[in-house]
């Protein structure tokens, strides 16, 4: 064979093997490979999770240790009006509503007790009201012939009705406009003192009303203390009302009528961990777990069994070690990684 056939040999070979690359040669029109190092589930249901990646969601760990904790139970409950801190403002008569010396409350507006609020005008528009007027008009006239009682009865038929402030606080609810007729007992107002909120629970086991050791309200990842007060000794609806006073800043956050999941602890103990109840997710079978962070960018699920503990926190009485670290924040994110 000719040096010049084996030249033509060589470059065809160069040809071929540029234009039938093998897998892993770049020709500029194939898809970049992807990122091996960013956030991913791995085959054994664990998650890789860079460093970056955590700073950039914010995750944060807690370790956990055991101990004996309270027992506890969560119960239906509502915040209620303080009788002796809140109270309605009704009308006594049919009539019309007017505003008040500095015009009908709004909710949220500030009163003060004795402030008046609006008044109420008996039998307006209508001829009984101006038959009282003119028999008032002619009592006066009279005044020397016939009982200052009469008088005075007449003055009160056409007399508008003052609604005052029962207490100081703000205006929980306001039901009226100028100029709306209202009836005789109708609720216009209610006015409380959201520093003195109280929290009625129902516990249909009667023997949890003498074993309290504290309770709570979860409110956000907070938590409001409530200190019991009374208990009721008589059933509604099968069961025992228990009366709380809720203490600290986080009452004002409270609104009448709003309900809650009071959780009450009892003097009974439980092994476990506390964690916060934000650490609880679900898995794929509906399984409670949490995430615990085994090494600096991974996180394994731990399926629990839990109780309630003070509503901002749960009890984890399986499924936890000693010193392991759980996520606390940004476990939701965690739980989104696939």
């Amino acid at each position: 064979m000719s040096a010049r056939t084996l030249l033509t040999a060589a470059l065809l070979a160069a040809v071929v093997s540029t234009s039938w690359a093998g897998d892993g040669h770049d020709h500029g029109d194939a898809p970049p490979a992807a990122n091996s190092n960013g956030p991913k589930r791995l085959p054994d249901g664990s998650v890789f999770l860079p460093k970056p990646a955590q700073h950039q969601i914010g995750v944060r760990t807690l370790p956990i240790e055991a101990g004996e904790l309270p027992r506890a139970v969560e119960l239906a409950g509502k915040v209620v009006m303080d009788p002796n801190a809140g109270g309605k403002v009704q009308a006594i008569v049919a009539g019309r509503v007017t505003p008040g010396p500095k015009g009908l409350p709004l909710p949220g507006q500030a009163v003060r007790k004795g402030e008046v609020l609006a008044y109420v005008t008996p039998e307006v528009g209508g001829q009984t009201r101006s038959l009282a007027e003119a028999r008032l008009r002619r009592l006066r006239e009279l005044s020397d012939t016939v009982p200052r009682k009469m008088i005075e009865e007449a003055e009160a038929a056409v007399a508008n009705e003052q609604l005052i402030a029962p207490v100081s606080g703000v205006i929980a609810s306001a039901n009226v406009v100028s100029g709306q007729v209202v009836e005789a007992r109708e609720t216009l107002f209610e006015v409380v003192n959201p520093e003195r909120l109280l929290v009625e629970a129902l516990a249909f086991d009667m023997a949890i009303a003498s074993d309290i050791a504290g309770a709570f309200v979860g409110i956000g990842d907070q938590k409001l203390p409530l200190r019991l007060i009374g208990v009721a000794h008589s059933l509604r609806e099968q069961a025992l009302p228990l009366m709380f006073r809720g203490e600290g800043p986080l009452l004002g956050r409270l609104a009448v009528g709003q309900p809650l999941k009071v959780v009450v602890q009892t003097r009974s103990k439980v092994q476990g961990f506390s964690v916060p109840a934000a650490s609880l997710m679900k898995n794929p079978a509906n399984q409670t777990i949490v995430w615990v962070k085994t090494a600096p960018e991974r996180f394994e699920p731990r399926t629990v069994t839990i109780e309630s503990l003070d509503g901002a926190n749960v009890a984890v009485t399986s499924g936890l070690k000693a010193g392991e670290r759980v996520v606390t924040q940004a476990a939701t994110l965690v739980n989104q990684v696939r």
